[in-house]
C-alpha cells in the first residue's frame, strides 16, 4: 500500500507530483476520494481509495478515471455517453449518485455511491474531487429520505463541503474575496442565511456581511451591516460567547427575547426580527493565534431546525475559514507595510531642464511588494545628472535593505568625488563587500550632460547589467553594450570600463531591469530582441505613454521578478 507521502504518477498528460496540502485533505476524509484535472486524469488519490478499489497510488495516478474505473453493473466498459458521473464533469457541476460501479483490481465490480464537485487544485489549476464509498447492499432496507428543505447533508456531502471549504478559502490572499467565498459555499447549501462579523485590529466587531439567498442569488443585506457594540466578558449569550472563542452553539429568536445583557444582545435581536430567521448555528471563527470573529448561518422559511448534529460541521468550516482570514491578514498586513518601504526606498525623479524622465516599478507577483531592482536619478556637484539602474540579488525586504544601502553609497560617492563613473562604481563595489550584507548585485552608472547641436552626452559603465537601449526618433535602435564588466561582489579588484555616446535630439534611453525580458524557455536574445521590437514600434508616442505600454507589451506574462525601468527622452530640436 502506497501512503499519502507517496507522489509519484505513472502515464497520462499529467506528470508532476500532487501537493502535499491536496494529499492531506484527501487523507483526512472518511471515504475513497481523488482528484481528477480537467481532461479527466487522476492527480492525487487517497488512501481508503486504494483500499476499497485493491489499487496503488502508482496503479492509479495519471490514469484516465473513466476508463480504468467506471464500468456497468455487469463489468462492462461504460461508454462515456451512459456515465452519469462524466457528464457531470463535463458539465463542471456538483452531483452525486447512490448506485454505480467501479472496477476492483481483482477483476470485479464494487458497488459504490458517489459524489462529484469541481475542486481547485493546490497550483491553482482546475480539478474535480471524486468522493465514493461502497453502496448499501440491495437487500439493506433504504433509509428513509428526509425532506429536501431540511439542508440536511449527507456524510459524502459533508466531506466534499470540507474539502471544497479548504481549497476555496485558501487559495486567495484577499480579505473580502475570500469572505464572500465563505458565504458562497454556505448558502443555500447549508442555510439560507450567513452573518460574518470580525473582530479588527482595534478589538472593534464589525459586522462585515449579512446574505441571504434569495431566487438563486445572493443577496447583501447592506442596512445590517456595519459597527457593532463590544464583545461582554461576562455574557453568556451565543453570539458574545463566540466572539471570545467558546464552541460553536444553536440559537433563535427565542434566545434574545429576555433582557439584554449587553448592546450585541440589542443587535441580534434585531438581527432575528429583520431577517426571519427561526434557527442559527454560531460558531468562532479563529486561527491559531486569536479569535478573529464569528460566523452565524441561519435557516428562515420553512427550512428545518438546525441540530447539535450539525455543529461540528459549522465549526469546522469556521476554523478553516479563520485559518484562511488570518493567513489574509498577515499578507495584507505585510503588504502595506512593504508598500510603504518601497515608496520611501524608489525616489522621485529630479527635474531637469531640456530632459523627459519618466520610471516605473512592478514587483514581483509572489512577492511582499518590495525587492532589489532600483532606479536612481539625481543632480552631481558638476552640475551634471546621475542616473542608475540596478538589482540586488532576491526579491524580500532583505534584497530591498540591501537595495537602499547601495542606493546610498552610490550617490554618496557619486556627489563628493568627481571621477568617471567607472571609478566611483570601483569605490562602491570595494565598499559594500565590507560593510553590508549584499552578497551580489548588477547596476549601470550613468552620468548625462549637454552638449553640441541639441545632443546630450551619456557616459556609463555597466557592472553585468543588461545593456541600455537607444531607440531614434525614427525608430532605430542600439543596445549600448560598451562598458560592460562585471558585476558588483565578485571581490576580483578588475578595473572596470567606461564608454560615452551621443544622444541625438528625439532619442529616448531605456534603461531596466533583467525582470523585463527574462522568460523560462527562452534565451535572453529573445527577450532582447522583443524589447528592441516595441521599443521602435512605440518611439513616436509620449513618453509616459511609451514606457507603459512598453511595459505591457513587453514583460512576460509568467514573470516571477520585479520590474524598475528608467526612461529618459531628448527633446526635438
Amino acid at each position: 500500500m502506497v501512503g499519502p507521502e507517496d507522489t509519484a504518477t505513472a502515464g497520462g498528460p499529467l506528470t508532476t507530483a500532487a501537493p502535499a496540502a491536496l494529499a492531506e485533505t484527501l487523507e483526512a476524509m472518511g471515504a475513497g476520494a481523488y482528484v481528477v484535472d480537467e481532461q479527466g486524469f487522476i492527480v492525487a488519490v487517497n488512501t481508503r481509495a486504494e483500499h476499497l478499489l485493491g489499487r496503488s497510488a502508482a496503479e492509479l495516478l495519471g490514469h484516465d478515471a473513466h476508463d480504468l474505473l467506471h464500468r456497468g453493473p455487469e463489468g462492462q466498459p461504460l461508454p462515456r455517453t451512459q456515465c452519469a458521473m462524466r457528464q457531470a464533469f463535463h458539465a463542471g457541476r456538483t452531483a452525486q449518485h447512490e448506485e454505480d460501479w467501479f472496477a476492483h483490481s481483482s477483476g470485479e465490480v464494487l458497488r459504490i455511491s458517489w459524489l462529484i464537485t469541481p475542486f481547485a487544485v493546490g497550483d491553482g489549476s482546475a480539478g474535480t474531487l471524486v468522493v465514493f464509498h461502497p453502496a448499501d447492499h440491495p437487500d439493506d432496507p433504504a433509509p428513509r429520505p428526509r425532506p429536501p428543505a431540511s439542508r440536511r447533508l449527507t456524510e459524502l456531502q459533508r466531506l466534499a463541503l470540507l474539502a471544497e471549504t479548504t481549497t476555496r478559502l485558501t487559495s486567495t490572499l484577499d480579505v473580502d474575496e475570500a469572505l464572500h467565498r465563505l458565504v458562497a459555499l454556505i448558502v443555500p447549501r447549508l442555510a439560507d442565511w450567513a452573518v460574518v462579523d470580525l473582530i479588527t485590529e482595534r478589538d472593534e466587531v464589525w459586522r462585515t456581511l449579512v446574505v441571504h439567498a434569495e431566487n438563486d442569488k445572493l443577496v447583501q443585506r447592506e442596512e445590517l451591516q456595519g459597527p457593532m457594540p463590544p464583545v461582554p466578558e461576562e455574557s453568556q449569550m451565543p453570539l458574545s460567547r463566540a466572539l471570545r472563542g467558546v464552541s460553536a452553539t444553536l440559537a433563535g429568536p427565542q434566545t434574545y427575547r429576555r433582557a439584554p445583557d449587553s448592546g450585541i444582545a440589542v443587535e441580534q435581536r434585531h438581527l432575528f426580527e429583520a431577517t426571519g430567521i427561526h434557527s442559527a448555528a454560531i460558531a468562532p471563527i479563529r486561527s491559531t493565534r486569536a479569535v478573529l470573529g464569528a460566523l452565524t448561518v441561519g435557516r428562515g422559511d420553512n427550512l428545518a431546525d438546525f441540530t447539535p448534529e450539525d455543529l461540528p460541521l459549522i465549526e469546522d468550516i469556521a476554523r478553516r475559514a479563520g485559518l484562511a482570514l488570518d493567513n489574509a491578514r498577515l499578507y495584507q498586513r505585510q503588504r502595506k507595510v512593504a508598500e510603504t518601504m518601497q515608496n520611501h526606498l524608489l525616489p522621485q525623479m529630479p527635474g531637469v531642464p531640456g530632459l523627459e524622465m519618466t520610471v516605473r516599478y512592478v514587483p514581483a507577483p509572489e512577492s511582499s511588494q518590495v525587492g532589489g531592482d532600483w532606479y536612481d536619478a539625481f543632480p552631481l556637484s558638476d552640475e551634471s545628472t546621475a542616473l542608475a539602474i540596478g538589482d540586488v540579488v532576491g526579491h524580500d525586504l532583505e534584497a530591498a535593505a540591501g537595495m537602499a544601502q547601495v542606493r546610498n553609497m552610490l550617490r554618496a560617492y557619486a556627489w563628493s568625488q568627481k571621477e568617471p563613473p567607472s571609478r566611483i562604481v570601483e569605490r562602491l563595489d570595494g565598499a559594500i563587500q565590507h560593510i553590508t550584507d549584499v552578497a551580489m548585485a548588477t547596476m549601470i552608472f550613468a552620468r548625462i550632460e549637454p552638449a553640441e547641436n541639441g545632443h546630450w552626452l551619456l557616459s556609463w559603465t555597466n557592472a553585468g547589467h543588461p545593456p541600455p537601449l537607444l531607440v531614434s526618433k525614427d525608430g532605430l535602435t542600439s543596445y549600448l553594450t560598451d562598458g560592460h564588466g562585471i558585476l558588483l561582489g565578485t571581490q576580483s579588484n578588475i578595473s572596470r570600463p567606461d564608454a560615452d555616446t551621443l544622444l541625438p535630439p528625439g532619442s529616448t534611453l531605456v534603461l531596466y531591469t533583467d525582470g523585463l525580458i527574462e522568460e523560462p524557455r527562452q534565451t535572453l536574445d529573445e527577450g532582447l530582441n522583443r524589447l528592441r521590437q516595441h521599443a521602435a514600434a512605440l518611439a513616436h508616442r509620449p513618453l509616459a505613454s511609451f514606457t507603459d505600454h512598453l511595459l505591457r507589451r513587453v514583460r512576460p506574462v509568467g514573470n516571477d521578478d520585479d520590474v524598475a525601468l528608467l526612461a529618459l527622452r531628448v527633446p526635438r530640436t
